[in-house]
């Protein structure tokens, strides 16, 4: 069961109403918290610069207080076709014990959670660097007692984008993970890539960074801005790609040969320019290279599970 709760307390009663439809958009802010049971909630969040409320599955630590918090973005659907952290992985049971609040946002499918200079005709107005690195944290601040230490990670897609988005509000974010995500966009078969996946999804790309040569293409390409990730921790992961054990039951992998596989390579090869990158400007990170795994929600647990030992201590969680 499900229980609607206002936003001046997670355990209150009552609801708030939603943004308003017209005129100009109030501040970003909380509408509603649906508590679903006593750590999973799902908290409505209006963002003005997209005009509309985004849902958020947040996991809240036991017991009372204040608590850093884990942006956790899901993977190129944005998680609302059902391929989201909560349904794919254990993830609930391994935050259980860890203070920290993990915040992701059930929206933005193949926006790869940056701000598109242009609305798109098929995804519409998508701002979410700037729902991320400034109105999610304004709005949750107090209903759900952030502390104000902040973390970023993100997926497949989403790898990159997370350490993009932590490079653009150095500000904001202490730490920030990509889970066999492809940081490197900028060059040629980065566009085409990106502009394959988005039109997979229904978008276009070049509303989002403009035409291949547009100056946002490199601005948004984390690998060729190393220097903007200095004094942040940082955990970057892949794998070779070929199949294990990780990946689940051994029947699994004549499937995961055809794409996943493939594909783990294409994130690795990325990964390793982001690690080199980082490398040559010298700045510290963590970067593990499994020996077996394809491009599934399983690797991606395996990797969240890992990157703790380095975003918990920079969160102080």
């Amino acid at each position: 069961m499900v229980a609607a709760v206002s936003v001046v307390g997670v355990f209150a009663s009552g609801v708030v109403a939603g943004a308003p439809a017209t005129g100009e958009p109030a501040g970003a802010r909380v509408t509603r918290i649906d508590r679903i049971d006593a750590q999973l909630s799902m908290v409505y969040v209006y963002s003005p610069s997209m005009n509309r409320v985004v849902p958020n599955q947040v996991l809240r630590p036991a017991g009372s207080g204040s608590a850093p918090v884990l942006q956790l973005i899901n993977g190129r659907a944005g998680g609302v076709e059902g391929d989201s952290w909560l349904a794919m992985t254990n993830h609930r049971q391994f935050f259980a014990d860890k203070r920290v609040t993990v915040v992701s946002p059930l929206d933005g499918p193949f926006s790869w959670y940056t701000d598109w200079k242009y609305p798109d005709p098929h995804l519409g107005v998508n701002k979410w660097q700037t729902y991320l690195t400034r109105e999610l944290p304004a709005a949750i601040g107090g209903p759900l007692q952030a502390n104000g230490r902040t973390a970023v990670a993100g997926l497949s897609l989403n790898g990159g984008s997370a350490l993009d988005i932590a490079g653009h509000a150095p500000w904001l974010y202490r730490a920030a993970a990509s889970y066999s995500g492809c940081p490197a966009i900028s060059s040629l078969a980065g566009v085409v890539g990106v502009a394959g996946v988005t039109a997979f999804g229904g978008g276009n790309a070049f509303n989002m960074f403009g035409p291949p040569g547009d100056p946002a293409w490199t601005d948004h390409d984390p690998s060729l801005h190393p220097s903007r990730l200095r004094g942040k921790a940082i955990y970057l992961g892949a794998s070779t790609g070929i199949p294990g054990a990780v990946d689940g039951p051994p029947s699994l992998t004549p499937q995961l040969l055809a794409g996943p596989a493939e594909v783990e390579m294409i994130t690795r090869w990325c990964t390793d320019q982001m690690a080199a990158s980082l490398r040559g400007a010298g700045i510290g990170h963590t970067y593990r290279v499994f020996d077996r795994g394809a491009h599934t929600w399983s690797l991606f647990e395996a990797q969240l599970r890992g990157s703790w030992r380095v975003l918990g201590p920079a969160l102080g969680a």
